[in-house]
């Protein structure tokens, strides 16, 4: 049976956590050690075992065994814990892998495409308010470019009938666009 007293005591009495801390400190260390070659991660995967052995001593437990059993048992949880965050690291960085990283010529494209559709932003915003129907008919004409004879084809409605939600569209719109962007430069 572990040191029942000892092993409680270190959550809450300093000088008794320094003991615990370094009769065992040696062992923790070997024990992560032997799992990780990192010198600067093994010292901090050996102070987090140290620290969750604090948070678990301040809870009412029962320990069977040694302290250095309980404490290799609290460090195979951090060690576990640790594994679970380098699995998800490395998920992360394949998805990212694919991703490169954009140049000062590629950031300098992907701003002058930005600026050139600044409008097109603008009309969507001012078509929050619109039906699906006449939405799908202005996007169609005003943004994809298609004639409404093309978009009304796209669409499976007579010419009169997108023409006509196209006007409502329009109407719709020209009053919520900005003050400084007029309907016809959007359309242009």
């Amino acid at each position: 049976m572990a040191d029942p007293p000892q092993t409680a005591r270190i959550g809450r009495d300093p000088d008794a956590f320094e003991d615990f801390y370094r009769q065992h400190v040696d062992a923790i260390s070997r024990f992560v050690a032997r799992r990780v070659d990192d010198p600067y991660l093994a010292a901090d995967l050996t102070v987090e075992v140290f620290v969750a052995a604090i948070e678990a001593a301040r809870k009412p437990i029962t320990i069977r065994g040694s302290a250095i059993g309980w404490l290799y048992g609290v460090a195979r949880n951090v060690m576990a814990a640790e594994r679970r965050r380098q699995v998800r690291e490395q998920r992360a960085v394949r998805r990212l892998a694919g991703h490169a990283m954009v140049g000062e010529d590629d950031a300098a494209r992907l701003t002058e495409k930005i600026d050139a559709e600044a409008h097109a932003r603008a009309l969507y915003l001012a078509m929050d308010g619109l039906s699906d129907a006449e939405r799908a008919v202005l996007e169609l004409v005003a943004l994809d470019g298609l004639a409404v004879q093309e978009a009304a084809e796209v669409l499976g409605i007579r010419p009169a009938a997108a023409r006509k939600r196209l006007q409502r569209a329009r109407q719709r719109v020209q009053v919520r666009l900005p003050s400084s962007l007029a309907l016809s430069e959007v359309f242009s």
